[in-house]
């Protein structure tokens, strides 16, 4: 049996009751989460010890920081590519800048792990936009790793031996993947069982998700509750466990509202069932 630990997304956005967020996961059996901040304007020392009061006051583990950037952003297949992450070089820069004081906010919180979406990384290691992103990358790396800090790509808008490809350019032993079970699918990368052959060395970190793959050229397929798509979940705990992973197993739900909180209870009881299989 895998005895992964339970956790879920939680966005801290500014005039979110972080607290109650905690508490509401809790009343779950839900006991940590990856908190996702997209405001880079929210990575001040003020905002870092609301985060350290709330976790003092409920017991709450954050495991690692999902760090957003600012400017546009486009999920999908036509303006993704010229606006995600830091492979775009228009953006690069100000980007890479972000998640420095993403790393700087994440040891002011205690956490040692910042993810983010790095984008569309080309195929072709000639290609100067992976040869631009690689190098940002690098010095980011170097900069947490002065931390005792790690920097994980999450899967998505790569394809698996891309992003493997990535990790051993960047060179600095500090890199690893959080890896999203849908993103693959969505994005028509790769089969999410075989990508583990590829990177599975490399995962600190997974997000659960379901999904299906795209029926279009320009959008990315529909995300669906735990079990009810493509990426074949139990399958993908099993091989998590047999690679001897023993990260988060965080639960990831992108709507709102009820159904979102149902959706997640869903999951949990999923992924408890899952691992006693396992």
């Amino acid at each position: 049996m895998m005895n992964n630990r339970i956790g879920v997304q939680v966005n801290y956005n500014k005039g979110v009751d972080l607290v109650a967020a905690f508490k509401n996961a809790l009343d779950m059996d839900i006991c940590s989460c990856q908190l996702c901040i997209w405001n880079e304007s929210m990575f001040t020392a003020d905002y870092a010890k609301a985060v350290n009061d709330a976790v003092a006051a409920t017991g709450f583990e954050i495991t690692t920081l999902w760090a957003g950037w600012d400017g546009p952003c486009e999920w999908n297949f036509t303006g993704g590519p010229a606006t995600i992450g830091l492979v775009p070089p228009a953006y690069r820069f100000a980007r890479l800048n972000a998640l420095k004081r993403a790393s700087e906010f994440a040891e002011m919180i205690g956490v040692n792990k910042v993810v983010t979406h790095v984008g569309f990384i080309p195929e072709n290691p000639d290609d100067p936009n992976f040869t631009g992103t690689v190098a940002a990358l690098r010095d980011l790396c170097r900069f947490m790793g002065a931390k005792g800090q790690h920097f994980l790509l999450e899967t998505g808008q790569e394809t698996p031996v891309t992003m493997l490809r990535t990790i051993q350019a960047i060179g600095t032993g500090n890199v690893g993947i959080n890896f999203d079970t849908a993103n693959l699918i969505l994005y028509g990368k790769a089969n999410t069982l075989d990508a583990l052959d590829v990177f599975g060395q490399y995962v600190m970190e997974t997000h659960i998700k379901d999904g299906l793959y795209p029926t279009d050229g320009l959008e990315l397929g529909a995300e669906t509750p735990a079990g009810q798509g493509k990426a074949n979940l139990p399958a993908v705990i099993k091989k998590l466990g047999e690679l001897g992973y023993t990260g988060t197993l965080t639960i990831e739900r992108e709507i709102s509202g009820e159904q979102q909180k149902a959706d997640i209870a869903m999951a949990r009881d999923l992924l408890k069932k899952w691992m006693a299989e396992a």
